[in-house]
């Protein structure tokens, strides 16, 4: 019989990596459709793409490993709490416990079993799992979160970047919104699969957002036209 597959162990740096991937792809081509729309000259429109690739991809790793860091400080003090109610008043956590089970559909006597033997395995764990909702699969790792959402924006911003070195400069502002939406949707059909998901929802969701952002920034960018010497 084949083991079941599931994708929750993924949310982790799943999460990041689309992320950081989906704000590389639209803050850089975002940019040069802004600049593109007001100058008709290149090295404007690559700079601008380069330093919103380089500061965005900064921002992206150190933004979520501060924010994961958060996360991880809440889970310690939570744990660190949980702990010493398991030392001052363990009849009363394992109470606690077995109602949980019973909430969940056990009987009262087989709450109370399943509570006692799952404390007397591992207490701290159980509680973690059960009452905490803190896990192996949805513990915040901060290094992991903030590699994974620097790389990804990186990678995800070298497109736009590389539309802007090397496509003509007219038309550009159809050029990277043409690029962009089709990287937007290639990345949201590989984050479905990955996760999977729906990718004709994932598709759809990006894809939409991406028009959106890069509409009114090409709007800006006609509006407040400057001429770039």
């Amino acid at each position: 019989m084949a083991l079941e597959k599931h994708f929750i162990n993924r949310s982790g740096w799943l999460r990041a990596a689309v992320l950081g991937a989906n704000d590389g792809i639209l803050s850089t081509a975002s940019i040069a459709i802004g600049v593109a729309a007001a100058s008709d000259i290149r090295n404007p429109i690559v700079l601008a793409s380069l330093a919103g690739l380089v500061a965005g991809a900064l921002s992206m790793a150190a933004g979520e490993y501060v924010s994961v860091s958060s996360q991880v400080d809440i889970e310690t003090a939570d744990l660190d709490r949980e702990k010493e109610e398991l030392d001052e008043i363990p009849e009363a956590e394992l109470t606690e416990l077995a109602e949980i089970y019973e909430k969940r559909g056990l009987d009262k006597e087989t709450a109370l079993k399943v509570a006692v033997q799952l404390t007397e395995h591992n207490a701290l764990e159980t509680h973690a799992r059960d009452e905490l909702g803190i896990n192996e699969f949805t513990q915040a790792k901060p290094l992991q979160a903030a590699l994974a959402s620097g790389a990804s924006f990186v990678s995800g911003g070298m497109l736009p970047l590389l539309v802007s070195l090397f496509l003509p400069v007219d038309g550009m502002v159809i050029y990277q919104y043409v690029f962009a939406t089709v990287f937007l949707t290639g990345l949201g059909g590989l984050a479905a699969m990955a996760g999977g998901s729906s990718i004709v929802k994932a598709i759809l969701r990006i894809t939409f957002w991406g028009t959106v952002a890069m509409g009114i920034t090409a709007l800006v960018g006609y509006l407040f036209k400057v001429n770039f010497v």
